[in-house]
């Protein structure tokens, strides 16, 4: 963050030189962030509107979209931040995540999980189905991409209540990640 302006405070009330210095503040970090905001638009605006040999194709266009996004993001948690009193600036970086947005387009493979039995423990019958988890990982085939759909049915019994059956989930190399044993393989070995 840039220094102070050269402002003699002792002209200004004393009850309000604490307000003073903090709009001098949050001034100063909001030029800051204007200014990098307006270099990235003009590093997109050359990406975009540059020499044919120089502009991007779709998938780098996108990147540089998403560059933007996370540096509004993060000027507007600064902006947040500021606004509710927090006056030491801190930077978050967000993460990139694309949890559960795998194309539609890619093939999926329906793995269903079924528990060892469906039979109620009172003892009453079989369990009927009330619902499902579903869990998505991207899975490399060489020169192939595929998601491999992970169904556990819920089973519950209709005639009493004492609960709910699921199978477990499958272990995984990465506990909740997306990449299944194949696709890290496939990183490694690359």
């Amino acid at each position: 963050m840039s220094a102070l302006p050269d402002i003699d405070l002792s002209a200004i009330p004393e009850d309000q030189r604490d307000a003073v210095a903090a709009l001098l503040r949050e001034t100063a970090s909001l030029k800051e962030i204007k200014k990098r905001l307006e270099h990235l638009v003009a590093e997109l605006n050359h990406v975009v509107h540059g020499k044919k040999s120089e502009k991007l194709d779709e998938d780098d266009r996108q990147l540089a979209f998403e560059d933007l996004n996370i540096a509004v993001s993060e000027a507007e948690e600064q902006k947040q931040g500021q606004a509710h009193g927090d006056d030491t600036p801190k930077r978050k970086r967000v993460a990139r995540r694309n949890r559960g947005n795998l194309p539609k387009d890619l093939p999926r493979i329906e793995q269903i999980v079924e528990p060892e039995t469906l039979v109620c423990p009172c003892g009453c019958g079989r369990m009927h189905k009330i619902g499902e988890d579903r869990t998505e990982r991207l899975d490399v085939v060489p020169a192939q991409l595929r998601v491999v759909v992970t169904v556990r049915p819920k089973y519950a019994c209709r005639a009493c209540t004492d609960g709910v059956t699921q199978a477990p989930a499958p272990a995984a190399l990465i506990e909740g990640g997306l990449p299944t044993e194949g696709t890290i393989a496939h990183v490694l070995v690359d």
